[in-house]
């Protein structure tokens, strides 16, 4: 019998001590608000960070160079990821393509490495580009072109025949008379090319070269576009491919 009241005197002081080691635990407080809102906030920042450095970056258009394809207040995307590095050949599998005559490319500028242009890609690595009055000759045969305008009939931008370096691209404007282009500065280095503009997502009428502002000037540009934007905003440009 003793050994009994032994075995459950041991049982019960087992017991207790369970109980009172679960009530001395310190109950687990859920994450404060304040600390959510912030692990998600630093979340999106990277991603955000991320995807404009490696994938997609975002451009404004200052000029009438590329006139009627884009207009000055044609805010872009640029896939960056489409042509892939410029010391590696793309690779299918990650949807990266070689560079092709047509696309609407945007690049460092070769006179000048703090500005960005955007310029539709004309002539291909080694091959021979003349003008002719108003016509575009490729390795000896017209080039069509139903993307170009002209404000200036009466002008001839001719060229003598120029062959393209390897790993280098032609680019002009579809506004021919007011683009400064590769007619100019000469054909564009694969390294310089950031991406293809293939997206506008919003597109407004301010005046040329409006990014120049800089200071008190930027922030009444601003200031004046806020109560403007219904009526300013090309609302049927918005959300559409660039071609």
């Amino acid at each position: 019998m003793a050994a009994k009241k032994t075995h459950r005197n041991t049982e019960a002081r087992s017991g207790s001590s369970a109980d009172a080691a679960s009530d001395t635990e310190e109950p687990r407080l859920p994450k404060s608000i304040f600390r959510e809102y912030a692990e998600t906030i630093v979340i999106c920042v990277m991603a955000v960070v991320f995807f404009q450095g490696f994938v997609v970056m975002r451009s404004k258009v200052p000029t009438t160079s590329m006139l009627d394809t884009l207009l000055v207040g044609d805010y872009i995307l640029i896939n960056r990821n489409l042509f892939g590095s410029a010391d590696a050949p793309p690779k299918s599998w990650l949807g990266q393509r070689r560079i092709r005559r047509g696309d609407v490319i945007v690049f460092q500028s070769v006179e000048d490495p703090e500005v960005d242009l955007v310029k539709r890609v004309i002539g291909l690595p080694g091959e021979t580009i003349q003008l002719v009055g108003n016509q575009i000759f490729i390795d000896g045969d017209p080039l069509t072109e139903s993307y170009v305008i002209r404000e200036n009939n009466r002008r001839r931008s001719d060229m003598p025949p120029q062959l393209i370096p390897e790993d280098s691209y032609f680019m002009m404007g579809d506004n021919r008379d007011s683009s400064r282009d590769s007619r100019y500065w000469g054909p564009v280095p694969r390294p310089l090319i950031k991406g293809r503009a293939f997206f506008i997502w919003w597109s407004y009428e301010e005046q040329k070269n409006d990014h120049l502002n800089t200071g008190l000037k930027r922030i009444a540009s601003i200031a004046k576009k806020i109560p403007r934007l219904p009526l300013h905003t090309r609302w049927r440009r918005l959300f559409s491919r660039i071609r």
